[in-house]
């Protein structure tokens, strides 16, 4: 019982570089996403109305973490790429961001060119 004791204290004190991450918790790096890649997003998100526009659903969070693993799924199956849903939400909301920042500028254009013509 003491041998074996000692045994599991000297294992414990040898560090191993796999010690130090998380077994709790897969971390994927961050790498850039091809064209496909996006486009296969895009169109799962939009199909399965991922923003709730067409009307009011029971459990949102739910099911936007439903569609969020499919879309997981989907491009690991596709691709063979590894990302979390955190992620893929992320890169979601700054692509709405920026689609909203780029529509408001064509307005603006829009109507300076409007405006010009007068």
């Amino acid at each position: 019982m003491a041998a074996r004791q000692q045994v599991c204290a000297e294992s414990s004190n040898k560090e191993s570089p796999e010690q130090e991450t998380s077994r709790s918790r897969t971390r994927y790096k961050a790498s850039n996403m091809c064209f496909e890649e996006m486009v296969e997003m895009v169109d799962i998100l939009l199909r399965t109305d991922y923003d709730g526009n067409h009307g009011p659903y029971r459990n949102p969070n739910a099911r936007k973490a439903k569609i969020m693993a499919k879309v997981v799924r989907s491009l690991h199956r596709n691709f063979g790429v590894r990302r979390s849903k955190d992620q893929f939400r992320k890169r979601w909301e700054l692509d709405k961001m920026k689609e909203n920042i780029h529509d408001v500028q064509n307005r603006v254009i829009n109507i300076i060119d409007i405006l010009a013509k007068i």
